[in-house]
């Protein structure tokens, strides 16, 4: 009996190993269906800014760069590239201002409605930005601030300030609070602690928090298209008009602002990702308990 109950255990987990096997072989041929779609999107595009012409066939009749000058000129892109900036760096440095003590009393603090802080910080990162897009354009064209690059802004702060305190709060839990207290028994104050004691060691995340706000800044569509104007539009808004604007156009010229877009982005996000863990994103250091 003892014998042949392990024999038969064993017979009854093949099944269960096969099936396994089997729904782990298909969420790796979805995503590398999915993966190679995106990349045959991103190939195309790519090739395409460089063709000179390509009808009919696999591969373009020749390569040329004519296209990206086209598209620097036909659509103004030094002004769109400096509103782009102007706008990026706005946004990042009020929302570092602004997140960081924010963070910090959150990962410090305990008090009676942290949990819904927590939440209202958290709720325009989860839900759509058209949702609360449409009713905070609407305000901010009744105020004047529509269509000028404060409005863009103060709309793009809205989800980049909870960013900023979503990124911060791992990185500050994991800083030993007696530090701080040994500082204040030497009699430091507050600025003297920031500079001294948590900005070196936050430095890390700070430029993680400030790079991965400048990549959400460039390729947030919804909040800019409602609140820009002609003068505060950032890359990507740019990039819209110019597919759908009147007019024909060679799809070449198109194709390259999207690969100026793309690789911009790209490029910060690589960076980022230098300085941060996307697992910190979802993770909380969680105290030891003391032995007694």
């Amino acid at each position: 009996m003892s014998a042949a109950g392990p024999a038969g255990l064993g017979t009854l987990r093949r099944p269960h190993r096969w099936i396994e096997h089997l729904w782990s072989a298909t969420i790796w041929l979805a995503m590398g269906f999915f993966l190679l779609n995106v990349a045959g999107v991103i190939a195309v595009v790519t090739v395409s800014s460089f063709a000179s012409r390509w009808l009919g066939t696999w591969l373009p009749a020749g390569l040329t760069m004519r296209w990206y000058a086209t598209a620097w000129r036909e659509f103004s892109l030094n002004y769109v590239l400096i509103a782009t900036g102007q706008i990026t760096v706005l946004v990042v440095a009020i929302s570092i201002l602004i997140g960081v003590p924010a963070a910090y009393a959150l990962a410090r603090r305990d008090f009676a409605l942290k949990r819904a802080v927590m939440l209202l910080f958290l709720l325009p990162l989860m839900v759509p930005p058209i949702s609360y897009g449409i009713p905070l354009a609407t305000v901010l064209y009744q105020s004047t601030l529509g269509g000028t690059m404060w409005g863009v802004v103060l709309a793009n702060l809205v989800p980049t300030v909870p960013f900023v305190v979503l990124v911060m709060m791992p990185f500050i839990e994991q800083i030993d609070p007696r530090l701080e207290s040994a500082a204040r028994v030497l009699g430091a104050g507050t600025g003297r602690i920031f500079i001294h004691i948590l900005a070196p060691l936050l430095a890390p995340g700070i430029l993680a928090a400030a790079l991965l706000v400048t990549v959400r800044t460039l390729s947030m569509f919804e909040l800019t298209f409602l609140t820009s104007g002609p003068d505060s539009q950032t890359l990507v808004v740019a990039l819209y008009y110019s597919i759908f604007a009147g007019g024909v156009r060679a799809s070449q010229s198109i194709d390259a602002m999207a690969v100026m877009y793309m690789v911009n982005t790209l490029f910060f996000l690589v960076v980022a990702l230098r300085f941060v863990n996307p697992t910190q994103l979802v993770t909380r250091v969680k105290e030891q308990p003391r032995a007694d």
